[in-house]
C-alpha cells in the first residue's frame, strides 16, 4: 500500500488521546477490528462516475442499524483489505453502541473517479445526466438502505469543516431515508470563509491551496499534491521579502506528463490559485459556490444540529449563516445549534483540558458534548421516536467570559438589545458621541501590524483567536479604545457590527476590528501551556476580529476606490460571540488597517485586481478613524 498523507486540517478526526494502561491503549485500538467488519466498494452516480466508499458494520447481526455517513475529499483511508481505523463515526460512544460507519471519497478525490471542484455549484434543476454534490449524496444514501444488510433505513450524515459543508450538502433535496444532519465547522461560501474573509485574502492559508487545486482525473490511494516549502520560520518576513502576490505565482505551476507525446511534461496551473487570482471579487464563480442561499430547500424531515467553536480560525461564519439560514427558511424544521469554546474542530478530541493557545476554559467539555449532546441527538433521530421532544436544547451555547454552558430556545436570545459605543478620544470607548474629531496614523507598508507576536511558520493559524493582544496595542499604528473597569458583569450575545467614519490619502485600506476582555492586574494563571512570556495579569483575550477590504464597503461585487481624505462610512460586520466581560475587566476595541501575514497586503492603492499588483502599486499612507464611529453590540439583558 503506497503512502498517504492525513492532513492537519481533519488529523483530529483520527485522533483519540491514548489511555494511561497499555492494556486500555490496546483495547483501544482494536475495538473496530474486533467488533466491526470494513468492506469497500464502488458505488455508480447517475451519471455514471464511481465514487469509493467504505462500509463499517456492526459484527452482530442480529439487530437492525442506522447508518452514519461522512463524506470527505480528505480521504477514506486507509484502504485494503484487513486495514481499518482504530476510531470510526463521530464520536467513541456512537461507535460502542452500535451503528453502520461509512465514509466516501467525493468525486475526483482519493479513490473515486470524476474530476474534483472546490466547492462545486449545486445544480438547482438538473437534467438527467447533471450530477452535483447533492445528487452524489441522494445517489449514495439510494444505494445504501438498498444494499446495505441489517440497515433500519435511516441515515445520519456529520462532518467537521469541509466534511461538514458536506454534511450541509446532504440536507438539501434530501433522499427520504436521511434523518439527522449534524455539519460541524461547516464552510459555507468561499468568499467568506478559510480564504477569504469579507473580500480579503486570508495569507496565512497560502501552503494549502495545492490541497485543493492540484489536478487529478485518476483514483489514487496517495497524495498527488505537495506543499510549498518556504525554507524559513518566520512567516513574517517571508511574506514580506516576497512582495506582491503575483510573486507567488511560481509556488502554483506544475509538471504534468503528457500521455500523448511521452517524456514531454507541460506546465498546469492550480486550478484554485486561478480560481482565487482571476477572480478578486464576489462575481458568479463564488456566488455559485456558495451554499447558504439553498438552505431553502431543507425539507422538514431533516433535523440539523449545527455545531461549531467560538474561537474558530477557519470556519466561524459557515456555521452560524446555516444555522440562521435554516432557521429562517425552515419554519417546522428541527435546527438546533452548539457553540463551545473551541478551536477548529476540537470537540471531537478526546483530551480532557479544553485550552485555545494561551486561554484556558476547563476541563471535560468536549467530552461532555459527544457524550451528552452529540450521542443523544444522533440516537434520537436515528434510534429513537425521531419527533421534535429530543431533550435538547435550541441553542446550546458557552460563555467564553463566565466559562459556563447556557441553554436558549433561539439564538439569538429573546432579550438581547442593541447598544452602541463610540470610539471617543483619549482612547475611551463612550456610551455617547463627545464630539467628532479624527485620529490619524500612518500604515507603513513596510512594517505592517502583525497577527502574533510568535515567530513560527504555521499550515493554518488557529492559536491567535486567543491570542494576548498586548503587544499590538503598544503599536502607534493601531488605535486603542476602552471602557473603565467595569462595575457589573456585560453580557455580549449575537452578532456585533462596527460602523466605522474613516479617511485615506490613499484610495484603498482594509479595516480590522478587534474587541478584546481585558483582564485585572491580579488575574492568575490556570493554562498550564501558557507561553513563558506572558501572564493572565492584565491578558488582552482577543473575543473576536474581522477584516473589511475597504473597496468591498458597498458592494462585495462591486468594488470602489475611496476619494482621498474623505471621509467614508465602513461597515463591519463581525460573526457572534457570546460572552461575558466579567466585573473588573475592562472592554478594548483595536483598530488598525493591516493584519500581516494573516491578511496580504493591501497596496493602499486602488487597482482592478491586487494578485496582480506591482511593487509602484505599494504606498505607505496614513488613516484616519473619526469618533463618531461607533461599535454596535448584542447585549443580553
Amino acid at each position: 500500500m503506497k503512502h498517504y498523507l492525513i492532513l492537519p486540517f481533519v488529523a483530529f478526526l483520527f485522533l483519540f488521546s491514548c489511555n494511561t494502561t497499555t492494556d486500555n491503549k490496546l483495547k483501544k485500538d482494536t475495538y473496530v477490528v474486533d467488533n466491526y467488519t470494513k468492506k469497500e466498494v464502488y458505488i455508480t452516480m447517475r451519471d455514471g462516475v464511481k465514487l469509493h466508499t467504505t462500509i463499517y458494520a456492526p459484527k452482530d447481526t442480529s439487530k437492525k442499524y442506522p447508518i452514519i455517513m461522512q463524506r470527505t475529499p480528505y480521504s477514506s483511508a486507509p484502504y485494503g483489505d484487513g486495514k481499518m481505523k482504530t476510531k470510526i463515526g463521530p464520536n467513541i460512544h456512537l461507535m460502542k453502541q452500535g451503528n453502520i460507519i461509512v465514509y466516501q471519497d467525493v468525486r475526483g478525490r482519493w479513490m473515486s473517479e470524476g474530476v474534483y471542484d472546490n466547492m462545486r455549484a449545486y445544480i438547482p434543476n438538473k437534467k438527467d445526466n447533471e450530477s452535483d454534490e447533492v445528487s452524489d449524496t441522494y445517489d449514495t444514501i439510494d444505494w445504501l438502505v438498498k444494499n446495505v444488510d441489517n440497515n433500519n433505513g435511516n441515515v445520519g450524515t456529520w462532518g467537521i469543516s469541509y466534511p461538514g459543508h458536506y454534511a450541509t450538502v446532504s440536507t438539501i433535496d434530501a433522499h427520504p431515508a436521511l434523518k439527522a444532519a449534524s455539519p460541524q465547522a461547516c464552510i459555507g461560501d468561499f468568499f467568506f470563509d478559510d480564504f477569504h474573509h469579507n473580500g480579503a485574502f486570508l495569507l496565512s492559508y497560502f501552503r494549502a491551496i495545492s490541497l485543493f487545486g492540484t489536478y487529478k482525473d485518476t483514483p489514487t490511494d496517495s497524495a498527488w499534491y505537495s506543499f510549498p516549502k518556504m525554507n524559513t520560520q518566520d512567516q513574517y518576513q517571508f511574506f514580506l521579502d516576497k512582495g506582491p502576490l503575483k510573486n507567488l505565482n511560481e509556488y502554483f505551476q506544475y509538471d504534468k506528463l503528457d500521455t500523448k507525446v511521452t517524456g514531454n511534461k507541460t506546465k498546469i496551473d492550480d486550478f484554485f490559485w486561478k480560481e482565487i487570482t482571476e477572480h478578486p471579487n464576489y462575481d458568479s464563480v463564488w456566488k455559485s459556490k456558495g451554499i447558504i442561499q439553498h438552505l431553502n430547500k431543507v425539507p422538514s424531515t431533516v433535523a440539523t444540529m449545527i455545531v461549531g467553536g467560538w474561537f474558530d480560525a477557519e470556519d466561524l461564519y459557515g456555521p452560524l449563516e446555516t444555522y440562521k439560514a435554516i432557521e429562517k427558511h425552515g419554519k417546522e424544521n428541527y435546527n438546533t445549534m452548539v457553540f463551545g469554546p473551541w478551536d477548529h474542530g476540537k470537540w471531537a478530541r478526546n483530551g480532557v483540558e479544553n485550552s485555545v493557545g494561551n486561554y484556558y476554559f476547563g476541563d471535560s467539555i468536549s467530552l461532555k458534548y459527544q457524550s451528552e449532546i452529540e450521542t443523544t441527538f444522533f440516537n434520537h433521530f436515528l434510534k429513537g421516536k425521531g419527533d421534535k421532544n429530543s431533550g435538547l436544547p435550541e441553542a446550546y451555547v458557552y460563555d467564553s467570559g463566565k466559562k459556563s454552558w447556557k441553554s436558549f430556545d433561539s439564538w439569538p436570545p429573546e432579550n438581547v438589545v442593541k447598544e452602541n459605543w463610540f470610539l471617543s478620544e483619549n482612547q475611551q470607548l463612550t456610551s455617547s458621541k463627545e464630539n467628532t474629531t479624527g485620529i490619524s496614523f500612518i500604515s507603513d507598508i513596510k512594517r505592517p501590524v502583525p497577527y502574533s507576536e510568535d515567530i513560527k511558520t504555521v499550515f493554518t493559524p488557529r492559536k491567535y483567536m486567543t491570542d494576548d493582544q498586548r503587544f499590538a496595542a503598544r503599536r502607534p499604528d493601531v488605535l486603542v479604545y476602552e471602557t473603565d473597569v467595569l462595575t457589573e458583569d456585560y453580557t455580549l450575545a449575537g452578532d456585533i457590527l462596527a460602523k466605522l467614519n474613516v479617511s485615506t490619502t490613499g484610495s484603498a485600506a482594509d479595516w480590522i476590528v478587534k474587541v478584546i476582555d481585558v483582564h485585572p492586574a491580579d488575574a492568575k494563571e490556570n493554562n498550564k501551556k501558557m507561553q513563558n512570556h506572558l501572564k493572565m495579569s492584565n491578558y488582552h483575550l482577543m473575543v473576536r476580529s474581522e477584516v473589511m477590504r475597504g473597496r468591498f464597503r458597498n458592494s462585495f461585487e462591486f468594488p470602489e476606490p475611496f476619494v482621498p481624505n474623505k471621509k467614508t462610512a465602513v461597515h463591519i460586520k463581525l460573526q457572534d460571540v457570546f460572552h461575558t466581560f466579567k466585573k473588573g475587566h475592562k472592554l478594548q476595541i483595536q483598530v488598525q488597517s493591516t493584519w500581516f501575514p494573516l491578511i496580504d497586503l493591501n497596496p493602499q492603492t486602488y487597482v482592478d485586481n491586487i494578485y496582480k499588483a506591482d511593487e509602484k502599486d505599494f504606498k505607505t499612507q496614513t488613516h484616519t478613524v473619526f469618533t463618531d464611529s461607533s461599535i454596535e453590540f448584542s447585549v443580553l439583558k
